[in-house]
């Protein structure tokens, strides 16, 4: 049974020799049944060419796929998946800070047909302190506002069958994230937990624009969050007009203050005008992401593919 290995390339040049020998690894540890499927997504450094020039001569079977730009990592495993032609399937970061040995887990997990997708889920980071504080309260926030089931410390591998691909690739959301869309989709879940390891080469693109872009499609597109807070927020604006309103009209019976209501009407103004700035904020972010479904363009664009036969090694 052919395991199929996603592997998202982003400004990973420094690690592929390492990623190279661990996928060499897989394919003697799965006795030839595994394929890896490279996904370069638009990575500004020489990583599609370091593999061009490796992959022809590596020991397993493989797939190099260079998208025409950087679409994301979500648009880079979705193009592996689609490409990809096992039974099985999993994902794992180029970066390998995730332990590899976590993919061997999940294809022994699948194997016994109990599960239809594995989550590797993180009980300890290797990572410096502001990251791992950023990351908790990433994570926190997240089952907070929008998926109370994800893992405390997060989900970024995952391996499954190819029903669970099969249905995953027909939603054909944009603005969407992957995490998300695993545990909405339900099936047969399974969980294998892990310490992440340092990151050995280069920085993470893991930035606090885009971790806060992450929070906010998933919020978008999981929860009625955002819709039900302006809902609050419209029914504290008028409990707070009908006691500023009180509030004149006992100062104006008891001549309080010399020009009744102007205190009020400023702050009912310009609480008011607030929130409608906020309504429409949130409204146009769901009209927004509501065109981009109607547009019909693709999640991404394979500007090249190129299938490796394994090398025969030579004694």
């Amino acid at each position: 049974m052919i395991f199929s290995l996603i592997v998202p390339v982003y400004r990973n040049e420094d690690s592929i020799p390492e990623l190279l020998e661990t996928l060499e690894q897989f394919d003697r540890e799965m006795a030839g049944e595994f394929e890896a499927v490279l996904v370069v997504d638009g990575s500004p450094d020489r990583s599609l060419e370091v593999l061009a020039g490796a992959l022809p001569r590596a020991g397993f079977h493989s797939q190099l796929l260079a998208l025409s730009r950087n679409f994301g990592s979500f648009a880079a495993i979705t193009a592996g998946l689609a490409h990809a032609p096992g039974e099985l399937f999993g994902v794992m970061a180029a970066d390998l800070q995730e332990p590899p040995e976590l993919i061997l887990q999940f294809r022994e997990r699948l194997l016994t047909g109990k599960y239809d997708v594995v989550v590797g889920t993180r009980t300890g980071r290797g990572d410096a302190l502001g990251q791992r504080l950023a990351s908790a309260i990433f994570w926190s926030l997240y089952r907070s506002l929008v998926q109370r089931e994800i893992p405390r410390g997060g989900v970024d591998m995952f391996a499954c069958n190819r029903e669970f691909r099969d249905h995953l690739l027909a939603l054909r959301e944009h603005n969407t994230t992957l995490v998300g869309l695993l545990f909405w989709m339900g099936f047969r879940r399974g969980e294998v937990q892990y310490d992440r390891r340092p990151r050995k080469h280069g920085r993470s693109a893991w930035s606090f624009s885009r971790r806060l872009r992450y929070l906010l499609d998933s919020a978008f597109a999981f929860s009625d969050l955002p819709v039900r807070l302006l809902s609050g927020l419209g029914i504290a604006g008028i409990t707070l007009s009908v006691v500023l309103a009180s509030v004149v009209l006992f100062a104006k019976l008891t001549g309080g203050i010399p020009v009744p209501g102007y205190a009020a009407t400023v702050v009912t103004v310009m609480f008011f005008g607030g929130l409608n700035s906020l309504g429409l904020g949130i409204l146009g972010e769901y009209l927004w992401r509501t065109f981009e479904n109607t547009k019909g363009r693709p999640s991404y664009i394979v500007a090249r593919c190129e299938q490796f036969q394994p090398q025969v090694r030579e004694p």
